[in-house]
């Protein structure tokens, strides 16, 4: 593994973990020129994953994207880390599981609704308004009018 820092192509793994329900290993390594740590992460790829986007450009399936997305809606919401990380891992076993090497970029935005409308409404509401493509205020009005509130109550295990 090559040094992130300085570039050397030698580094030491000081600490390995299984992340993610054993379904990925979080190493901790130092590089032997420069000395800086840093931290990797493997996960295994069942099949490699293409999105299919609205515009019909085919682009290679980005789980930090996904990632990206979910912490940008659960910013500053009581959900842990932790719970976003396995919400993520979640998803992307779903994905896998489907088979389909080629994957509508519909098809995730729904999957990420459903579980951002489980998990938290806020952030159901913050994704929402980005993947519907809200332009006014009465379409906030209008989706949350909608909304069952029965739900809106962040998980008690987070």
């Amino acid at each position: 593994m090559r040094c992130p820092f300085c570039g050397h192509a030698d580094t030491a793994v000081k600490d390995s973990r299984s992340i993610e329900e054993n379904t990925g290993i979080r190493r901790r390594r130092h590089c032997l020129e420069c000395n800086a740590r840093f931290t990797t992460v493997e996960r295994v790829q069942l099949i490699p994953l293409k999105v299919i986007k609205k515009n019909q450009d085919i682009e290679p399936f980005d789980r930090d994207k996904l990632a990206h997305s979910l912490k940008l809606a659960l910013h500053k919401r009581p959900v842990s880390e932790e719970k976003i990380d396995r919400v993520i891992s979640s998803l992307v076993r779903q994905l896998e599981a489907r088979g389909e090497t080629e994957i509508p970029s519909g098809i995730i935005g729904e999957m990420v609704m459903q579980v951002l409308n489980d998990l938290d409404a806020v952030a159901y509401v913050r994704f929402a308004s980005v993947y519907q493509d809200f332009e006014v205020p009465n379409d906030f009005k209008d989706f949350v009018g909608n909304l069952d509130f029965a739900k809106s109550k962040p998980d008690p295990e987070i």
